[in-house]
């Protein structure tokens, strides 16, 4: 596997990490993407998961600064990883 994309997968696994310890917007997280808690288990080496991680905590700025502050990563850390991943660089926003 190619450095970068292992760095983004850790990334977003930390990002899931974030998102298991507050289970207010974990729950928001599962019905915004469908996922169950099943995904959060055995998904959890799916990129396509993890892209959707990513694109979650990315669709508010401020999720954005509270996890990368907590986690001493700068903000643009989740949008480089999500390019880093399969199809992540494939933005589709229609």
């Amino acid at each position: 596997m190619h450095a970068a994309q292992e760095a983004a997968e850790t990334l977003a696994l930390q990002v899931l990490g974030w998102l298991a310890a507050k289970p207010d917007l974990l729950d928001v997280f599962m019905g915004a993407t469908g996922a169950g808690r099943d995904d959060l288990r055995d998904r959890v080496q799916d990129p396509d998961f993890l892209v959707s991680v990513l694109d979650f905590l990315m669709m508010d700025d401020a999720w954005v600064m509270e996890f990368c502050t907590a986690h001493n990563h700068p903000n643009e850390a989740p949008m480089q990883a999500r390019a880093a991943l399969p199809g992540g660089a494939e933005v589709n926003w229609t």
